[in-house]
């Protein structure tokens, strides 16, 4: 059990599959007064962004899983835009001239309907396109990261062990849900082999990665108390 705030009453048994890459866009630098002799790497990205936004986006968005994915808009597959680089340093200086390289962290989240190689190719070809559409735009692409979506056995000893606990607690049944993001059950399946691994905790999904996230005391106390007949549910 990888402790992950999904709420008392919720049992993740996976999540969905990440691309994580950098796209890099190589213009040529020129004083910032006469950009026609110049490549403007930040230009091009933007080309390349409105691409994404207009064209990729939508058809990711016609697509959607089986897998029990929450919050219900996280059952499709996304792209995002993580950070953006480009030009020079204008922190305390000048910068009079014209972009000669633009890189943009994108997060692709893909759904076990998708295949990690589909996912690669899709960027590539959007990639592709706008290079041979617009004039003196190059790009490159060098992946950061990449996993495949997971999830434990519908028939895991340690969900019915879950579950039952659950209802023993709270009086209610357990609600099987899928992670929009990543967490460590990848690295507990892939590198150790291990299939019967879920993530189960208090706090609200929704907060992850926000300032404010919270979690309450009672939802603390409820999930320890879960947690720990399971424990005994299993070993005796």
């Amino acid at each position: 059990m990888i402790p992950e705030p999904f709420g008392p009453d919720r049992i993740c048994v996976g999540h969905r599959g990440v691309y994580w890459f950098d796209v890099i866009a190589e213009g040529r630098v020129a004083h910032g007064s006469m950009p026609h002799l110049g490549q403007n790497a930040i230009s091009d990205m933007g080309v390349l962004l409105y691409e994404i936004r207009t064209r990729l986006e939508p058809e990711l968005a016609s697509r959607i899983s089986v897998m029990p994915v929450v919050p219900e808009e996280a059952r499709h597959p996304s792209i995002n835009v993580n950070a953006v680089w480009g030009g020079q340093v204008s922190e305390d200086q000048q910068s009079p001239c014209v972009a000669d390289c633009c890189v943009v962290t994108f997060d692709r989240r893909f759904i076990p309907e998708e295949s990690l190689e589909e996912v690669r190719r899709e960027v590539a070809q959007v990639v592709a396109a706008v290079e041979q559409g617009n004039a003196g735009c190059s790009f490159s692409i060098e992946e950061r990261m990449s996993v495949l979506p997971t999830q434990a056995p519908q028939d895991s000893p340690l969900i019915s062990a879950l579950s039952e606990a659950i209802r023993k607690v709270q009086g209610s049944e357990a609600e099987l849900v899928a992670s929009p993001g990543t967490y460590d059950q990848k690295h507990v399946s892939r590198i150790a082999g291990v299939d019967h691994c879920v993530a189960y905790g208090p706090g609200p999904l929704e907060e992850a990665h926000q300032p404010d996230e919270s979690c309450s005391v009672d939802d603390i106390v409820t999930s320890a108390q879960v947690m720990a007949l399971t424990v005994l549910e299993l070993v005796g």
